[in-house]
């Protein structure tokens, strides 16, 4: 405790803190519109996120690769969310149902993941992730999601009309917060998605009369309340999701890599990690999507963009680190602040969501640039961007008639095409492949 009591220890743990709400906080509200979840399951949604996030956080610093860096909901994860919300509406399947299905494919993930771990299986796949597959893989998400946000910003996820204040808000609130995190100097470039937060929540409360529930806005009347354990249901799977499960476990492979690979960069002294680094996050990131599965939340991830905040900040050490991860547990558990933050407005957290994707797309094309060097790399790109954008648009519809395995790969374009870039990578070998690193 006596850390907490010296003024600069205490800011530090608490500029980890708002990195990591800031990092937590949209994607829960963007889940729960695409589902059309009522407003009390929304902040349950994030109550379980948050704590899996603090929990995730502090399991991978202390036993897994030991950097600090933030575990968050996954965008790719987000990908596969929005896919099934879109195939329950299309199939009139019940949205619990499509939630217990992820649920299943989550713990099918968190499973391969550990055993990958445990075998040292994990570092042989490095080979899989070429530079060109990674960043085909962070541009077709990009893609894949900004429609989301788009929709989410101009309010049409719902029934009602288009909101246009709303709508104008978010829309200025997307080019702050670009604007800021390119722009912006010092704790204000850091900060930048907490102020967009802030003055984006501020100004919708001022122009936009959204009536909140009573029944809503009179909470819980516990101060402490443990997460909901299944709190969409048991666990289910089909063959569909088990493919997509195993298929995408590679995906994740991918994400971890950059994340541990970015830190090594930043922090002091670990630049030379050996292989036990990556095997010990795999076996964590196993446990992290088994307690995602058992707590009903999004899929958690080491964010890449952690390496931003640590440049910016300094702060490489793992002390304030742990402190704020267990900080973000115990306020997941009070109920009164999860219910208040739960109502950010759809727009503004969808504009903060799709701000934050400008920069990875950014680096993802000056990626691509430098290694599409080659007619063969100019074309295994075009290959994977045109089928991948392409069955982002059409095959939810029509996949239809397809097995059901079949229908959840091709339904991905994201995943679709991913793989057909690491197919083509390994199968066309003009020259060396360079791995990720």
């Amino acid at each position: 405790m006596r850390y907490l009591f010296n003024i600069n220890k205490s800011l530090s743990v608490l500029q980890w803190f708002i990195f990591m709400i800031a990092s937590a906080v949209a994607l829960p509200i963007v889940i729960g519109s695409v589902f059309h979840l009522p407003q009390h399951e929304v902040a349950s949604l994030m109550q379980r996120t948050f704590f899996v996030v603090g929990v995730s956080s502090l399991l991978q610093a202390l036993l897994g690769h030991r950097f600090p860096i933030v575990d968050g909901p996954a965008g790719s994860w987000v990908s596969v969310f929005i896919m099934m919300a879109g195939m329950a509406a299309q199939q009139g399947q019940d949205a619990r149902e499509a939630l217990q299905l992820l649920q299943g494919g989550l713990l099918v993930a968190g499973v391969l993941l550990f055993i990958l771990g445990l075998t040292g299986l994990f570092y042989k796949l490095l080979t899989l992730f070429t530079p060109l597959v990674t960043n085909t893989f962070l541009f077709i998400l990009s893609m894949q999601l900004s429609g989301v946000f788009l929709k989410g910003m101009l309010g049409l996820g719902g029934a009602g009309p288009v909101n246009y204040g709303s709508a104008v808000i978010a829309f200025l609130i997307f080019s702050f917060v670009t604007v800021l995190t390119i722009k912006g100097k010092g704790w204000m470039r850091n900060y930048a998605v907490l102020l967009g937060i802030i003055i984006g929540w501020s100004a919708h409360a001022l122009v936009v009369s959204d009536r909140v529930p009573q029944s809503f806005m009179a909470g819980s009347s516990s101060w402490v309340i443990f997460p909901k354990i299944f709190a969409w249901g048991l666990p289910h799977l089909n063959p569909g999701m088990a493919v997509t499960a195993v298929l995408f476990t590679l995906i994740l492979v991918s994400n971890l890599i950059a994340a541990i690979s970015a830190a090594q960069q930043v922090v002091p002294g670990r630049e030379n990690s050996n292989r036990m680094i990556y095997n010990r996050s795999s076996m964590i990131g196993g446990l992290s999507h088994g307690l995602t599965a058992l707590f009903s939340a999004i899929g958690v991830v080491p964010l890449p963009v952690t390496t931003s905040f640590i440049r910016m900040t300094g702060q490489t050490q793992r002390k304030p680190f742990l402190l704020a991860c267990l900080v973000l547990t115990a306020i997941s558990l009070m109920p009164g602040i999860v219910n208040f933050l739960s109502l950010l407005p759809t727009s503004i957290a969808s504009a903060i969501s799709l701000a934050t994707f400008v920069q990875m797309t950014g680096n993802s094309f000056r990626s691509l640039s430098r290694v599409t060097e080659s007619q063969r790399d100019l074309t295994i790109l075009g290959i994977g961007l045109v089928i991948g954008v392409g069955f982002t648009l059409v095959a939810s519809s029509s996949s239809q008639g397809l097995p059901v395995a079949m229908q959840y790969v091709l339904g991905n374009g994201l995943l679709f095409a991913t793989l057909l870039v690491m197919v083509l990578e390994q199968l066309w070998r003009s020259k060396p492949c360079s791995a990720v690193a």
